[in-house]
């Protein structure tokens, strides 16, 4: 059988664009020679729909999105993802399935059996999850229909880290299919490409069953899905591999050659998962331009370069707002760095107005020292100068902070943390250098001076980063232990880390929740981002 992975970029709740592209993808795969076309878990609406699936007209228009496709489909098939509604009672009014569409109509129904709650996911919030699954026929052939996680539970692979007591597609094999066909909406994240290769790779040897897996691509709020849509042949070898972060339309024949992997660094995917974040988050949020603050400093010029590559040079204004703590050298790198990107570069600089500022609270802190305080204020008058230029221009103002920063709190409420899109918010400083160092493997982009020089914030006379904070290879170890594997302070310290470094970045971790918590959305790329994965409380004594 001839099948066309179909992995497409949907706007959530945009039913008319859904439709054409859908529809552009099914005719093409049909001009291909395609017996059976495959879209990703529920494409209709867009993933993930969330709160939208309490609105009753929001089903109702995915529910007639998916008889209109069926009048479009003939003697090719076509299966898709899409919101049903369940009759089941006492349980969830919705279930998240999967449709046959074939000869101008809907032959068969499948739902989600296995609805994850953990990190982002949050399905049995509206989902019921289905009982039972039986193949389907199409062609001679007898067919699995699985959603995503349902393929997530195999015994061997993931042993005793298993979440569910079932396992679809064990199921599903042991009634005997001559195909499996995964939809998904998968979200990329550091590790994921390799962790479900192996995994689908894992499934389809042992069931001795042809797999194709096919991924949703794009970026919907935080979350960025990479595509790269997977076809196995019955001894668990890869036959077909889609794109990573485009749109693609995957032509998979099942007894095709085997497909050539080819390796990409960590930093290129980095890269790539958040320009495809910045370009989709602005075009479904009907922005098309940027206002970015240049300090001179790595992070701000990280983050402008991958502006422009997501939306042109033309669409990315720097914002240069030098105080009388900023540096000569740092001035010069962000004209350098702007002049690079070839980008609108304004000099504002914000003294005048930290003059009258300090002037107009004398009074009040007359008899007290300077101290964060006036760093603050240096900080958001920044920000009130970048959301002027904001409004005024109708651009979205990214705000330029990594994702160590955040962590510890090294960030000013109002001030820096203005904005609409933390593009780099998961990104911890050492991933900052190194993403940073791959975008000049071939020319000086982002300022060599920039990359080597020590870290400040230029708030006060002669600040660096390092006169308060561990060195950053040591806070970001330090954060990936505490924050993703969720180790105490005391496992952190017997791992061999220096007991004070320890203490004090666990310290700035707990007590800056509040601010996290009025954050910017920012683009998730690691296994755990601040942000909809991750809730702590903010009022706690733990």
């Amino acid at each position: 059988m001839r099948i066309a992975l179909a992995q497409i970029n949907t706007t959530i709740g945009d039913f008319s664009g859904n439709e054409e592209t859908i529809r552009s993808a099914y005719l093409s795969a049909v001009e291909r020679g395609a017996e059976l076309v495959v879209f990703p878990e529920l494409a209709t609406c867009g993933y993930p729909p969330r709160d939208l699936l309490s609105k009753s007209h929001f089903v109702d228009d995915n529910l007639k999105l998916v008889q209109t496709l069926a009048t479009l489909v003939g003697e090719v098939g076509m299966v898709i993802g899409y919101v049903d509604r369940s009759d089941r009672r006492p349980g969830r009014t919705l279930t998240n399935s999967v449709a046959l569409l074939h000869q101008g109509e809907v032959v068969a129904r499948r739902h989600k059996s296995l609805l994850p709650t953990y990190d982002v996911f949050d399905e049995d919030r509206y989902f019921e999850p289905a009982e039972s699954n039986e193949p389907v026929e199409f062609n001679g052939q007898k067919i699995g229909l699985t959603i995503c996680e349902d393929l997530w539970n195999d015994e061997e692979f993931w042993q005793d880290q298993r979440l569910y007591p079932n396992d679809p597609g064990k199921v599903l094999e042991e009634q005997g299919i001559d195909l499996m066909i995964n939809v998904s909406a998968s979200p990329w994240q550091l590790g994921k490409h390799g962790l479900r290769e192996e995994m689908l790779e894992t499934y389809a040897r042992n069931a001795k069953t042809p797999l194709v897996y096919c991924n949703l691509v794009g970026g919907n709020d935080e979350l960025i899905f990479d595509g790269t849509s997977l076809a196995f042949n019955a001894r668990g070898e890869v036959i077909g591999r889609g794109a990573s972060f485009k749109d693609d339309l995957l032509m998979v024949d099942l007894h095709g050659s085997t497909a050539a992997r080819t390796d990409v660094s960590e930093e290129q995917l980095v890269y790539e998962a958040l320009v495809l974040g910045v370009r989709d988050y602005l075009r479904k949020c009907g922005f098309k331009s940027v206002v970015i603050g240049l300090s001179g400093g790595i992070d701000s010029a990280l983050t402008a370069a991958i502006a422009v590559e997501a939306l042109g040079a033309e669409n990315v204004r720097g914002v240069a707002m030098p105080s009388r703590y900023s540096s000569q050298g740092s001035k010069d790198d962000a004209k350098q760095l702007a002049d690079a990107l070839q980008i609108r570069y304004d000099v504002i600089p914000i003294e005048p107005s930290f003059s009258a500022m300090k002037e107009q609270l004398s009074g009040v802190f007359a008899g007290r020292d300077e101290d964060v305080t006036e760093e603050n204020i240096q900080a958001r008058l920044r920000g009130v100068t970048l959301m002027a230029t904001s409004n005024k221009f109708g651009s979205l103002l990214l705000t330029t902070g990594n994702k160590s920063e955040l962590a510890v709190g090294y960030c000013t409420l109002y001030g820096d943390m203005c904005g609409g899109l933390a593009v780099i918010s998961d990104v911890p400083k050492t991933m900052v250098y190194r993403v940073s160092r791959w975008i000049n493997r071939e020319r000086e982009i982002i300022p060599w001076n920039t990359i080597e020089k020590p870290p400040s914030a230029e708030l006060r006379p002669d600040q660096k980063d390092q006169d308060s904070l561990p060195e950053y290879d040591v806070l970001d170890a330090i954060l990936d232990r505490f924050v993703v594997d969720c180790e105490s302070a005391e496992q952190i310290i017997a791992a061999g880390f220096e007991e004070g470094a320890v203490c004090k970045v666990v310290r700035l971790i707990e007590i800056n929740e509040y601010k996290r918590r009025q954050a910017a959305p920012g683009l998730k790329v690691t296994d755990k981002a601040f942000g909809v994965g991750r809730r702590i409380p903010v009022a706690r004594k733990f």
